[in-house]
Formats: C-alpha cells, sequence, structure tokens
C-alpha cells in the first residue's frame, strides 16, 4: 500500500512545511501539491517541503501545458528532481476549462495537448533531441535540454472524463483521478482499465492514486464547514462523471460560484452546499475514513490519497490520518 497527501496551494508557505514533516513522520509516501490560478506557486513550496524532509516525496498535482509550456514543465522537473534527490512527481493534466477562462485561455483539442505533452516531456528528460510537428506542440532540433536531467521525471496525469482516464492508463506513470465520492472509483476504472490494455510494456505498473477529500475532525460542523467551502470553491470546475455520481448538476453549482468568485461571501457560498454536494468526500472521524475506503482497499486499491481540506485544524488532521495509515499498511 501507498499513501499520500494532497494540499491546495492557498495555505501560507510556513504551514506546507509543517504538514510536510508531519505526513513523513506519520509514514505517508507522496505528498502533493495544486498549482492553481493566482494562489501560491506549487513548486516553490515543493522544494521548501522537500527541503525541510529526508523521505517523502513530493509532487506538483497539478500543472498544465497551457500555463506552462511543455520545455518549461520538462526544465522544472529536471531541475526539481535534482534539488529534492529524485523525490518529485511530475502531475499533468489539461487544467480547468472553468478556470483557465479567467485568463482567456480555451484549451483546446485537451487529449491531444496531454499525449504530446507527456511524450515530448519524457522524450526531453531522456536527453532525446526530437523534432515535434504535433497539433499542438511544434519545434525542432533545437528544443533539447542543456543539461542531463538525474532521471526521466515519472509522470501522473489528472483525469476525470473518460477518454483522459484511458490516456492516463496508457500513458502515464501513474494517474490521479479524482474520487468525488471515494465509490466513484468503480465508476473510472472501467476507462483506466480500457487505456492499460494499450499500455507499452516499457512503462511498468500503473500507480493509480485513489484522490478522495477527506474532513476529519472531534466537531463534527467544524469538519462540515471545512470540506463545504472546498465544494464551494471547486464544485463548479468539476466534470460531468462526478457530477452524474452525485445526482447534481452544474447549474446546481452557479450560484454557489456566483457567492464564491463574485460576491466574495463564503459564509453564503457555504450555506448553499447541500447534502448530495457533501458526499463529494468523507466528513466525520478515523471509523468513518476507514469505512468509506475498506470497500476500494478490497477491490484491489493500492494507493490511497487524501485530500483537503483534511481538517479544520490540518496539522491535526495528518495526525488522525496516520491512524488511517497504520489501519491500512
Amino acid at each position: 500500500m501507498r499513501f499520500s497527501l494532497r494540499l491546495n496551494n492557498d495555505l501560507p508557505l510556513r504551514e506546507y512545511v509543517a504538514i510536510a514533516q508531519a505526513a513523513e513522520a506519520a509514514g505517508f509516501d507522496q505528498i502533493w501539491v495544486s498549482n492553481d490560478l493566482f494562489l501560491r506557486s506549487a513548486p516553490v513550496i515543493l522544494q521548501a517541503m522537500a527541503q525541510a524532509t529526508t523521505r517523502i516525496e513530493v509532487g506538483a498535482g497539478i500543472l498544465n501545458p497551457y500555463t506552462i509550456h511543455p520545455a518549461e514543465i520538462a526544465m522544472l522537473a529536471a531541475t526539481l528532481d535534482e534539488a529534492t534527490g529524485n523525490r518529485f512527481n511530475l502531475g499533468l493534466a489539461a487544467g480547468a476549462g472553468e478556470f483557465l477562462k479567467w485568463v482567456g485561455i480555451d484549451a483546446k483539442l485537451p487529449l491531444t495537448a496531454m499525449r504530446e505533452s507527456v511524450t515530448t516531456i519524457r522524450s526531453l528528460l531522456q536527453g532525446e533531441r526530437t523534432p515535434v510537428e504535433g497539433h499542438f506542440l511544434h519545434w525542432g532540433n533545437e528544443a533539447y535540454l542543456r543539461f542531463t536531467a538525474p532521471r526521466v521525471t515519472p509522470i501522473y496525469i489528472g483525469a476525470m472524463g473518460p477518454k483522459m482516464l484511458a490516456l492516463a492508463g496508457e500513458l502515464a506513470d501513474g494517474v490521479l483521478p479524482l474520487l468525488f465520492p471515494p465509490e466513484h472509483y468503480f465508476g473510472v476504472l472501467p476507462y483506466l482499465q480500457a487505456g492499460v490494455a494499450q499500455r507499452s510494456a516499457e512503462l511498468g505498473e500503473l500507480d493509480l492514486a485513489a484522490c478522495i477529500w477527506v474532513s476529519l475532525a472531534d466537531d463534527p460542523a467544524a469538519a462540515r464547514r471545512a470540506l463545504a467551502e472546498k465544494i464551494a470553491y471547486y464544485g463548479h470546475a468539476l466534470g460531468p462523471l462526478i457530477f452524474d455520481r452525485l445526482g447534481v448538476t452544474q447549474a446546481d453549482f452557479r450560484p454557489i460560484e456566483h457567492a464564491m468568485m463574485v460576491e466574495r461571501d463564503v459564509g453564503r457560498a457555504v450555506s448553499l452546499v447541500d447534502e448530495r454536494m457533501l458526499r463529494i468526500g468523507v466528513v466525520g472521524c478515523i471509523a468513518d475514513v476507514i469505512a468509506r475506503l475498506e470497500p476500494l482497499v478490497a477491490a484491489g486499491v493500492r494507493h490511497l490519497s487524501f485530500g483537503p481540506p483534511l481538517g479544520p485544524d490540518r496539522l491535526a488532521a495528518v495526525g488522525l490520518l496516520g491512524r488511517v495509515v497504520d489501519h491500512f499498511r
């Protein structure tokens, strides 16, 4: 079994350092930080966490090839591996169109962009000089790394839709599917398996990280509010498969999105999050988390990934989740 934590890039830098140290002490294998627009820079955060730890892997979850060019992503991956002693994992995805529109980006050809980006970044990290004349990337012989990368950094694809899930199964070292709710694993698995059937043997086994949201605390109301705030911020950007699983529509989230993003009234946004939406994650105590995850582990999941908010007190929640790790290890 493998275990990881996922954090949004909206916290003070010192808090990431403390959480990374606590996660390493609790036995976690990886810690991931998002790189959502207009928040703190994930690569900087990852470097700070790596400097404060010795064993735990750090991951960018996720970068996208629209706001950061794949050539620069390859540079970043090689440099962070060099800086961390090969403890960096590269998370890639096409990016959330709902957020990319903030900066006027129309994320065209997302599957093509991801396929070409993954294969080209790998080529650069392998030291190859490979001209590309694709539908998304275009470059010639001058496009190559001018230094030797420490290794070919593992690439994880963040995926929600059927075609992207299949692409991840085919091309990635790992996949970060958002299992909102945890039972959504059984919905995404067939798409991943279809991709794995096309997978090259050279890639090895796919690391499927079962990515869930949790909010743990002794105070149920505080735990609920912490998760509701995350749902209010990100809910409108989730995919159709997740909406269908929860029995909601994107339109259901529009009043919440308006309250959160336009009115900037967090309290009102949270008050509009209903019980159907709260099923996105797990709210409660250690026993509640274990109960929701045991069917996944019984079905073959070998990597459990716990995402924000973790709890109203994130550092305390890491300690509680360490007991979940002990249960499944």
